[in-house]
């Protein structure tokens, strides 16, 4: 075997490997956002749910972009963990038509040969591409052309390579007994271990397609090495999953349970299982290179590649036939094995739904980011809640740990800004569409407001905390109604932005949010004016009318950040606060 055909093997797999990522990433970009509200909306039950896994699935090319949606919607509460597991059930069924694409494209003849299509493809993508409105579907045609570019140098590097002659190799594979339930252990452990090294299960399924089509390998070995397949995709999101969240790394346990126990089961089923899918494709178990004439031999063998998606679809649809009445078992068992981490709230800072383990495309990273900024709003509130607070505290160690949680809140909004606009910077290195830059722009913008938010919640808290200590005299009664006012006021615009940002835009009235801002502006005024005849006619002093108008201030400059994130979120003109 020389070195060229070696090289030729390894890039076709490239070729392939490369086809299906750009493949799936051009179809999230046609329907990202649609996608992901099917996902949300189409879940109402585990029946509803598997066949939304299934169908987004098969819409996308990739099980682990259904599964990364699915995590998603389970942390930010849209979805529980028993409709993800349902999810995850449909998208193993979803992902078998990767191996039926695959089994077309390795067909070998002048009667049926897809691969034709690659280069007028190629040419109607580059052609879509530089139409900016369709450049989509272009990506879409050169991702499947490179995949079907990938199977076909296979199929004919396989081809020269004369696996089916090569004696080496066919002394290897008969070295194991084809009886053995040990060989199919083995073989089911070596598919798992190509799968996990290789990243990629696409790939060690073509890999066995050209084995078991050339003759090499026989179809009871080819199965085991499917079935391994099976379980080692599931290790690598395992694997991904441990610095993921609980829920995460819950859903990523569902997804290994359900595969082993569906290769478990077929362990005791094995032999009459695979020879029932084979009756289906019209493959002779029985025929053997030397009982027929080798073009019958290779005209029987072709027909491998069918029986091992047939036996893939099969082995998913049954499994998820079992499996699907035992999901709030498989729930309770998962929650069981992982338990959540109890961490003090104010002392950690890491991102929650950003996750930097479980591979995903930039347009579903979207989706995540914005949780962690729906978060990072929440924690706002927290923070100006606690800053009403301190107002009224008298107990002076009460206060002094209340000031503390301020304090470490302010760190934590620093860091929660910088965290999440490097990660948006990350995501916007890869190709995007116009639309998910645009989001990306918009969370910048949003984010940076919410830090601001931050700071004038901590401003307010040290103001407040220079009276508590006394370097000025206490506010009169008529003081703290107008601030009390005023907070709420300020209140009221935070929570109207959580609405905004936890929900969808085009059911949030922004005049709302307007309206309460114009509020706010109007009282800062009144309240402004007044203050000058109140230090006029000594019903307080200037120092104390100073730190009065301090908090005054703040409110109304916070309730401008306010708006800023509204109009950020909306799309619509940026405020100077």
């Amino acid at each position: 075997m020389s070195i060229w055909i070696i090289f030729k093997l390894l890039g076709s797999l490239a070729l392939l490997m490369f086809g299906m990522k750009a493949m799936s990433e051009a179809l999230q970009k046609m329907a990202g956002p649609q996608l992901r509200h099917v996902l949300g909306a189409m879940t109402t039950n585990r029946f509803t749910g598997l066949l939304t896994g299934m169908l987004v699935t098969a819409s996308v090319q990739s099980s682990t972009a259904t599964t990364v949606m699915t995590v998603s919607f389970v942390n930010a509460g849209l979805l529980t963990l028993a409709q993800a597991i349902s999810v995850i059930m449909g998208a193993n069924i979803g992902t078998t038509l990767t191996a039926w694409i695959m089994s077309a494209g390795m067909i070998e003849g002048k009667s049926f040969d897809i691969t034709s299509m690659i280069y007028p493809a190629f040419l109607i993508g580059i052609i879509l591409i530089y139409q900016k409105r369709h450049r989509y579907i272009g990506d879409f045609l050169f991702g499947l052309s490179f995949l079907l570019l990938g199977l076909g140098t296979l199929r004919t590097t396989g081809a020269e390579m004369n696996l089916g002659e090569n004696e080496t190799l066919l002394n290897f594979f008969s070295s194991f007994s084809p009886d053995s339930f040990l060989t199919t252990l083995l073989f089911l452990l070596l598919g798992g271990i190509m799968t996990f090294c290789v990243q990629s299960s696409a790939a060690v399924m073509a890999i066995t397609m050209v084995l078991c089509s050339s003759g090499a390998l026989p179809i009871y070995q080819g199965i085991a090495l499917v079935m391994g397949e099976n379980i080692g995709t599931t290790v690598t999101s395992n694997l991904a999953a441990m610095s993921a969240n609980t829920q995460a790394r819950r859903a990523a346990l569902a997804h290994m349970f359900f595969n082993v126990f569906g290769v478990v089961w077929m362990l005791f089923v094995f032999r009459p299982f695979v020879d029932m899918v084979c009756g289906w494709v019209g493959y002779d178990v029985s025929m053997t290179k030397d009982s027929v004439e080798s073009s019958v031999f290779l005209a029987n063998a072709s027909k491998l590649n069918f029986v091992l998606a047939g036996f893939h679809t099969a082995f998913n649809v049954v499994n998820t036939m079992i499996l699907i009445w035992f999901i709030p078992y498989i729930e309770k068992f998962v929650c069981w094995v992982i338990k959540p981490k109890k961490v003090d709230e104010e002392e950690d800072f890491r991102l929650h739904f950003i996750t930097s383990g479980i591979m995903k495309t930039p347009e579903l990273s979207v989706l995540e980011a914005q949780k962690e900024i729906q978060a990072f709003a929440e924690r706002m509130q927290r923070m100006f809640s606690m800053v009403r607070v301190l107002l009224t505290e008298k107990d002076e160690k009460e206060f002094a740990k209340l000031y503390s949680r301020i304090e470490k809140y302010e760190g934590i909004s620093d860091s929660m800004e910088l965290e999440i606009a490097n990660y948006l910077d990350q995501v916007g290195d890869a190709h995007l569409s116009d639309d998910t830059k645009a989001k990306i722009r918009a969370m910048l913008r949003e984010i940076s407001e919410l830090e601001s938010i931050g700071d004038a919640c901590y401003n307010m808290a040290r103001t407040i905390n220079r009276k508590f200590n006394g370097k000025t005299d206490h506010f009169d009664e008529q003081q703290y109604d107008h601030i009390h006012q005023m907070m709420e006021l300020t209140d009221t615009a935070l929570v109207q932005m959580n609405a905004l940002l936890g929900g969808r835009k085009e059911s949030f009235d922004v005049n709302k949010s307007f309206n309460i801002e114009n509020e706010i502006n109007n009282y800062r005024s009144q309240l402004k004016s007044q203050n000058i005849n109140d230090v006029n006619n000594h019903k307080y002093t200037y120092a104390v009318g100073t730190v009065y108008m301090d908090l005054i201030n703040e409110c109304e400059k916070l309730g401008d950040y306010v708006v800023n994130v509204v109009e950020a979120r909306m799309g619509t003109r940026q405020r100077v606060a």
